[in-house]
């Protein structure tokens, strides 16, 4: 009896079908009977053979099958003691890692950092990093463990010091060296993988095979985690890598908030036109600039926000409620709305769309249309000036600056059709080249454009433009599309001549003589540029109101100086009163009035400002100290050239004077710099060598003898000539 019964617990160990929880050691058995008979013994020697019967059924029990499933059971259990890791069947959820965390605030509470105890870190053994205080344990934790982590949806994997992941022993001699190595926990399966290299490829193949649920107990973020942004009085909740495009969805950049101001400002200016105006942000992302106008504006705007991400869309309705304000939902392409979010305090509603931004603008018609794509917006133009209303506007904000800043010119040929290079004025250039491509783009449409507005600042390009519809209109615009001739000796330019005559000797339009004295070829043709004004005074006297009466402090600033520049003057006196109050007679506003208005604005475009500008530092003399930038400017004017400051360069001078007049005024009010011989004291020289050097020093050119005697007195005339030998002041 007691070998039968040792053959069934042998054949239940053995057989996957029969075989039970319970039923893990047979060893407890042969304990139980350790006086067993020979049959006994050799089945728990695992030496088996013939047949063995119980209950009338004849098994054979193989010897290498019992071999096979000890060893398997064997190695089964030491990986689970080795490695941690939970069994891939297991549904039995475990709690993550402390090494796995959202934001490096949480690895640190894990730590209960005081200022005047030490503490040791989490994620590393005493022996490895001993106790420390705050600054040196966040400084710890920030570069050892956060910056190597891995992410994923959301949470880091950060590298772990602790004895989790046992390294194999290294025998030397009779000596055992054991230690723990680094590692990651991996949040979906909990195994322990020591590379970064290796996690991200582990993480990947789990996403490749769909699974991208966590194992571990964790509880999905609360919406109190995501962070809440604040700009202009508006609320918006964001994403972790709300700054990263290519880690979120809603991208939100911070730095972006003087182009929304800009842009905000040219919306309330065309408010006060026309009332309502149905408005477009094709690429809502986090919703921020919709909701600014929706905010400020109130019912005078209808404002649209599209976005073709799902996630996006969802931010853009949570951040509606959040800021208060209904909104219709339009997901298709169909006019299937929905309204959501009916309560009785909100009077403002916003339109949320989920569609292409091309679809959208070929299926409705809209007053004011802001693209701001990732990259190039030139892909959109087309659907942008399909429907876009009479005398409405269209603004783009282009952030490929790679290309448009002549890094990559063969990218610029590619989206925009240009050749360029890099120049001292490289900024305005970006700016004519975006609006080239939207003349082109409203001419297929048989619409003119009037630009009011050009920016180029460090992160973008920003171009705001006026629709006039009608083929005389897309004519003239498309006249002001020229190539410029550039010297690359001199840094002087020109447009080509309008007409279509090839000329014998192009280098004839340029004011230098380059060609001439020098050896080769000294100029190039880029383009096709916009050759029109970039700015519109009136327009932006206008925006620039509207700045002040909303309190956006950052772009009032810019546009004084783009006023300034647009009227190419160093005067800075701005009038406070309102530019509407001529216009304001109680309710306005029919047709025949917005037409007049855009008679005035036009008549507001005088007299165009000069293209393109020089850089003062640029066109130097070597040996020389420049003078004031605002006291050449008014050298300048004094010499009766128009003159003012551009916002394309701090060092810039926007003037109609060409290059070869710019350098002789330059020059003739710079002084001689010090030589390295005067640093060290002053010279004392014999009275001989002193009346030589007076006499040298009157021998100068007559501008030269002019800027003495503004300045001289019978002191610094004797200084002048003591600190400089005779050749210097000569030259």
């Amino acid at each position: 009896m007691a070998a039968e019964e040792a053959a069934e617990a042998s054949l239940a160990g053995l057989s996957p079908e029969r075989r039970q929880p319970g039923l893990e050691n047979d060893d407890d058995e042969d304990e139980e009977n350790p006086e067993g008979d020979g049959e006994t013994a050799a089945l728990n020697g695992l030496i088996v053979s013939g047949s063995v019967k119980s209950n009338d059924v004849d098994v054979k029990v193989a010897m290498s099958e019992l071999k096979t499933d000890e060893k398997g059971m064997e190695q089964e259990s030491a990986r689970e003691s080795d490695r941690n890791i939970l069994d891939v069947s297991s549904d039995y959820p475990r709690e993550k890692h402390i090494s796995i965390q959202r934001h490096l605030a949480d690895l640190e509470k894990l730590a209960d950092v005081k200022e005047d105890e030490k503490k040791p870190c989490p994620l590393c053994p005493e022996e490895k990093f001993r106790a420390c205080y705050n600054h040196k344990l966040h400084r710890h934790l920030q570069n050892l463990h956060w910056k190597v982590s891995v992410e994923f949806e959301g949470y880091r994997m950060c590298i772990c010091h602790l004895p989790c992941h046992p390294v194999k022993p290294n025998l030397i001699g009779d000596q055992t060296f054991s230690k723990m190595g680094a590692h990651y926990h991996c949040i979906i399966c909990s195994a322990t993988i020591s590379r970064r290299s290796d996690m991200i490829g582990h993480i990947n193949r789990h996403v490749n095979k769909g699974e991208t649920e966590s194992r571990f107990i964790t509880v999905p973020a609360p919406k109190s985690s995501l962070e809440v942004l604040k700009e202009s009085a508006t609320d918006v909740q964001v994403l972790p890598n709300y700054s990263t495009p290519h880690k979120t969805d809603s991208y939100f950049n911070p730095k972006m908030k003087l182009n929304r101001q800009l842009i905000f400002c040219a919306l309330a200016v065309l408010a006060e036109e026309r009332n309502p105006i149905e408005c477009l942000d094709a690429f809502g992302a986090t919703g921020i600039m919709g909701l600014q106008w929706a905010k400020h504006l109130g019912s005078s705007v209808k404002v649209t926000i599209n976005d073709c991400n799902e996630n996006s869309v969802t931010m853009i309705q949570e951040n509606c409620h959040l800021n208060k304000m209904k909104v219709k939902l339009n997901i298709k392409e169909e006019d299937h709305d929905e309204a959501v979010g009916d309560e009785e305090g909100n009077t403002d509603t916003i339109e949320v769309t989920k569609m292409d931004a091309n679809v959208i603008m070929h299926l409705r018609s809209f007053d004011f249309i802001h693209l701001d794509p990732f990259g190039t917006s030139v892909n959109y133009l087309d659907s942008a000036f399909r429907n876009v209303r009479n005398l409405g506007i269209v603004s783009l904000t282009s952030t490929d600056i790679s290309s448009l800043y002549a890094k990559a010119q063969h990218v610029a040929l590619r989206h925009y059709g240009c050749n360029i290079v890099r120049t001292e004025y490289y900024k305005e250039l970006a700016a004519r080249i975006v609006i080239a491509a939207v003349t082109r783009a409203a001419a297929r449409c048989n619409k003119g454009i009037e630009v009011l507005l050009a920016v180029a600042l460090e992160h973008f390009v920003l171009v705001v433009v006026r629709v006039l519809r009608g083929p005389s209109p897309a004519d003239d615009s498309a006249k002001k599309i020229r190539y410029l001739i550039h010297c690359q000796w001199c840094e002087e330019r020109i447009f080509q001549k309008e007409g279509n005559m090839v000329e014998e000797n192009p280098y004839q339009q340029l004011p230098c003589d380059c060609h001439g004295s020098m050896p080769g070829k000294t100029a190039v043709a880029l383009g096709p540029l916009w050759s029109g004004p970039l700015f519109n005074t009136g327009f932006l006297r206008r925006m620039l109101f509207e700045a002040v009466q909303y309190g956006l402090d950052e772009a009032q600033p810019l546009l004084k100086t783009l006023v300034c520049e647009a009227e190419c003057t160093t005067s800075k006196h701005f009038s406070t009163h309102s530019p509407y109050d001529e216009n304001k007679q109680g309710k306005r506003r029919s047709e025949e009035v917005i037409r007049s208005a855009a008679k005035r604005q036009k008549s507001e475009n005088s007299a165009e400002h000069p293209a393109f500008y020089y850089n003062i530092h640029r066109h130097s003399i070597k040996g020389m100290n420049m003078p004031k930038l605002n006291k050449f400017l008014n050298y300048l004017s004094e010499a009766g050239f128009r003159v003012s400051r551009t916002h394309f360069d701090p060092m810039g001078v926007r003037t109609n004077a060409p290059l070869a007049q710019f350098k002789t005024i330059l020059t003739k009010y710079s002084t001689p710099t010090y030589t390295a011989g005067q640093a060290e004291g002053p010279v004392h020289l014999t009275e001989g060598v002193l009346a030589e050097q007076v006499q040298a020093a009157a021998a100068v050119k007559a501008e030269d003898v002019e800027f003495l005697e503004d300045n001289k007195s019978g002191v610094t005339a004797a200084m002048f000539t003591n600190d400089y030998p005779t050749h210097c002041a000569a030259d």
